[in-house]
């Protein structure tokens, strides 16, 4: 198989050719290998090759889900198989093995997904660009140099680069969508509780965190969600969901909905021009479509109410980091942790629980002010993020000169400022790679929607891509160019 002709396809369109008999999944992974090896030197998207699913790929262990066969790549944080490695990142955790198997890897492999390897991602998934002292940095494969987003940066550019069609991404704060967004790929964060954690976790983040896939295509991401969102026993919640599957919905045009949309800054990021233009045009093609579009979104002092609840994402660190330390025998210092990274394992080691409960009630209170959005409109239209993808070097966790009190302005207020309100929701959303910006970059559009409402999200998403077609979009670095 070719490259630009297996860079071509997403990820059921390789599946398609598995299941006829075009294409073996064998010949598929040495095939992604062909395209790693041709792109992931130029964006440093990918820190470890699983050979043994490539070339000495036994076609028997792969499951017979909808994805049989299917290139797939698992973030450097969570999910992986027993005895792979994970190292979130960090020089504290290298070389540390995995020794507790988890129910998202099991759903993957019965998806039929074959998973090739390790993507890189920010120490501990803590930042907006997948920069890190152990491995680098990872590049969009629009311009060399310059942020893929983060945390699953790695994936996101794997996937916009054509190495897989498909990759694992998870979402505390954006992590998904950031990315999609930087690097012109689908990223959706699904509802809280949607796909398990377990059994060793019962949520991740205390509610705020998911995880799902970064994609090509609007149909992978639902067939992906349909994979992904079994309940497992011991689960400490089971969310309402459609009788019919998520990829069959796809086909069914959204009903007449009431969109709010908005630019306006909620961390005092002002919005690049040609990003504002880019929503103004997609709330314009909806109301085409005959939804009822409206200039207007939540209230919210992003900057305030992180600061008071990023104990929430700090409590119990220390701990964590602690058993990381007994696992990979390294010590926790300044020269296993980057100097970020650090600081915040100090600050948790001396949190106490009301610092924790204090967290959690502005968790609350901001739940309930955002949500009161939905009480007017079925869904929130703006950008993914303020800007494009910038050079690297300004929102990662190695810098000198970030302490707590500016973290949130100068780590996550430009990549995370319309992103982060959905995880504190705990509401599905959706990033579209729907315009391009005249620096050659991609522009990522956010769709928000009530708690469980992925089917309404993706109907709508499907709808955009059909009027919007991203498909024949290349970046400069990726595998058809090899």
């Amino acid at each position: 198989m070719k490259l630009n002709e297996y860079a071509s396809y997403d990820a059921l369109g390789l599946a398609e050719l598995v299941a006829t008999k075009q294409v073996t999944p064998r010949e598929l992974a040495t095939t992604a290998r062909q395209a790693m090896d041709a792109v992931n030197p130029d964006i440093n998207a990918i820190i470890e090759v699983y050979d043994d699913r490539i070339e000495d790929l036994d076609e028997g262990t792969l499951g017979e889900g909808p994805f049989k066969g299917v290139p797939f790549l698992i973030k450097d944080v969570h999910g992986h198989g027993v005895g792979r490695k994970i190292e979130f990142g960090s020089r504290l955790c290298q070389g540390m093995v995995v020794n507790e198997p988890t129910h998202f890897c099991d759903l993957l492999n019965a998806s039929g997904l074959n998973i090739l390897g390790r993507s890189n991602t920010p120490e501990y998934s803590m930042a907006g660009a997948t920069e890190n002292v152990l491995y680098g940095t990872t590049s969009t494969p629009w311009k060399k140099g310059y942020c893929a987003g983060g945390s699953s940066g790695g994936s996101a550019a794997a996937v916009a680069a054509g190495i897989v069609p498909i990759a694992h991404g998870t979402d505390i704060a954006g992590s998904i969508r950031m990315p999609a967004s930087w690097c012109g790929g689908v990223g959706l964060k699904p509802s809280r509780g949607r796909v398990s954690f377990g059994p060793g976790l019962d949520e991740n983040g205390f509610g705020l965190a998911v995880a799902l896939a970064q994609t090509k295509t609007v149909r992978d991401t639902a067939t992906m969600l349909d994979c992904l969102c079994a309940p497992q026993t011991g689960d400490p919640f089971i969310i309402p969901k459609p009788d019919q599957a998520y990829g069959d919905l796809l086909e069914r045009a959204p009903k007449k909905l009431k969109i709010g949309w908005s630019v306006a800054p909620l961390m005092g990021i002002e919005t690049d021009p040609e990003i504002k233009k880019a929503v103004e045009e997609t709330a314009k093609i909806l109301e085409q479509m005959g939804h009822d579009v409206c200039e207007d979104g939540p209230s919210y002092d992003g900057i305030a109410s992180v600061r008071k609840f990023s104990d929430v994402w700090f409590f119990g660190f220390d701990r964590r980091l602690r058993a990381f330390s007994q696992r990979s025998g390294h010590k926790i210092s300044e020269e296993t942790l980057e100097p970020v990274v650090w600081q915040i394992y100090q600050h948790a080691s001396n949190m106490t629980g009301d610092d924790f409960l204090a967290g959690v009630a502005e968790v609350n209170r901001a739940r309930r002010e955002l949500c009161a959005f939905y009480d007017d409109y079925d869904i929130w239209l703006g950008p993914t993020t303020p800007r494009v993808a910038e050079p690297h070097g300004k929102y990662h966790l190695a810098r000198t000169d970030v302490n707590l009190d500016n973290y949130v302005e100068e780590i996550l207020a430009v990549p995370a400022q319309f992103t982060v309100p959905h995880n504190i929701m705990a509401t599905p959303a959706i990033s579209l790679p729907l315009a391009m910006h005249s620096s050659g970059l991609p522009i990522g559009i956010q769709l928000g929607a009530r708690f469980a409402s992925e089917h309404i999200l993706l109907a709508l998403a499907s709808a955009l891509e059909q009027a919007l077609p991203w498909k024949n979009r290349i970046p400069p670095h990726h595998a058809s160019n090899a």
